[in-house]
Formats: C-alpha cells, structure tokens, sequence
C-alpha cells in the first residue's frame, strides 16, 4: 500500500496568531507536543508528499465557481493570504508535487468528480497545520479542497466516497503518501458567537470518528450541525474523509475544548490503514 498515514487536526488561526494570549500555557504547550508528534510519525512513515485536505475560506473559490471538491496540482503554492503578523507565519512559496497530483485525479476521477487547480493561494485552513507538521515546507504538498463553505455544501456520504477515492488513488501509485483532514468541529468563525464551543456534540462526533462508526457519521444533516455546531461544525467533511481513506479504527490523541482563546476544540488523531 502507498497510503502510509492518516490523521486529522485542527487549523483554527488563533492557534498560531494568538498563542501568547492563552492562559493555559501548560495546557497550550501539550496541545503543540501532540502536533509535534504527529509531525514525527508522518516522518517516520517515509511520507513522500503530504495532501492536506481543508475547507477554503473563499480565498481561491467563490460563489461564481464552487467545486464540491478541488485537488491542486500546482508546482509551487505561496501562502498565507492573511497578513502574516495577524497569523503569525510568514509568507513563503511551499513546493507542490505536479506529477504525482495529476496522476492521483486521474484514478479519483474514476468514481468521484473532482476538480483541479494549478494556481492555489493557501490560507490559514492550510499554513496553519504546515506551519507545525512540515515547518520547513520540505513536503511536497497537495492541497485539497471540500466545500464546507457555500451551500449546497458537499453531502457528507460524498466525502466518505472522495476519501476512500483518495485511497485507492494512493494505493495505486509507487509513492508513500500521508493524509490529514483539517478543519474545526464545533466553532462559530466570524460571528458573534466567536470562541463558542460544543464539547458535547465534538466529543460525540470525535467517538463516532474513532469508531469509524460510518452509518452514524454520516447522519448529521446540515440544518442540525449548523445548530448545534455552529458553520465552522461543516468541516467535520475533511475529518470523515480523512477516516474514510485509513480504513482503521482512530487514535484521539489530543482534544480539548479548554483553549477558549483559540476558537474551537482544540484535536490531533490518526487512524490504522487498514
């Protein structure tokens, strides 16, 4: 098998753009020794490129041109699109992996339409978690984009379908790649509830991923996240694909919700490719 890991983790800006203000600097801290060692275990898979798969925040696709889903197939991306003293991480050029992208469409193409982009502006839903799991952009990255932001947003058993598409893509060329689904679970981005955060219904969420209990993952309806889980809950999309392509039963190496500051639970998981 090609797909050597996968994992999920969260990319809320604040992680880096406010990480003097917390608190909880014990607390802050193990949350980023999580990070640092899913870094190391991407590492010690022999990943040779990474696809990181986030919801773009309009920063590339708008209501003109929605894709459902987008694999970039660029040579070089360049990010963050927001001021990097405001996200704390500079503006830098991050190498693409061309060949390998359009080689991986091809075969994802055969069950689940997907678009594809040689131009990609990265923002915090992937500078964020570059910014801890490959801080010296020496990856090759692969971004992918879900819709979790302009309805009709992509149906959940879609991006079950476009993950285990995605596996049989890796599996099917000679590379070693690495996955990670990215994205918040229950927050309230750019709202007044801003710093909002459901520990329920994440935990609940978080246990039916680590179960890959698929049937009860894929009941969620839009109306009732958006209830109960506020907009940001949308990208729990990335997440279930992300399980998808393992197969395996997840690790939830890290959650808490005890960060206010940060704006959303704070998660690190990986999963057995089965």
């Amino acid at each position: 098998m090609s797909l050597v890991y996968s994992g999920v983790l969260s990319h809320a800006p604040g992680i880096t753009g406010r990480a003097d203000l917390v608190k909880n600097v014990a607390l802050r801290d193990e949350f980023y020794a999580r990070l640092e060692q899913q870094r190391q275990e991407i590492l010690a898979s022999g990943a040779e490129a990474l696809i990181v798969m986030a919801a773009e925040h309009f920063a590339n696709f708008f209501m003109n041109n929605m894709p459902a889903f987008c694999v970039g197939i660029g040579e070089t991306y360049s990010g963050p699109i927001e001021d990097p003293e405001w996200l704390k991480i500079q503006k830098t050029t991050v190498s693409g992996a061309p060949d390998l992208g359009v080689r991986l469409v091809r075969e994802i193409m055969q069950t689940v339409d997907t678009a594809y982009a040689e131009e990609w502006k990265f923002d915090h839903g992937i500078m964020v978690p570059l910014h801890f799991l490959t801080p010296h952009y020496d990856l090759p990255i692969i971004p992918v984009n879900i819709n979790c932001q302009g309805p009709p947003l992509t149906p959940l058993h879609r991006a079950w379908a476009f993950g285990e598409a995605i596996r049989r893509a890796a599996d099917s060329v000679p590379e070693k790649i690495a996955v990670v689904g990215t994205g918040g679970i229950s927050h309230w981005p750019a709202t007044p509830d801003s710093g909002k955060i459901n520990e329920a219904w994440d935990r609940e969420f978080l246990d039916r991923l680590m179960r890959q209990d698929k049937e009860a993952l894929l009941s969620y309806s839009d109306e009732e996240t958006y209830r109960d889980a506020g907009q940001g809950g949308f990208e729990i999309r990335t997440y279930i694909a992300a399980a998808a392509a393992a197969g395996g039963k997840g690790d939830l190496q890290f959650y808490t919700p005890d960060l206010p500051i940060f704006a959303v639970g704070c998660t690190v998981a990986s999963f057995a490719i089965e």
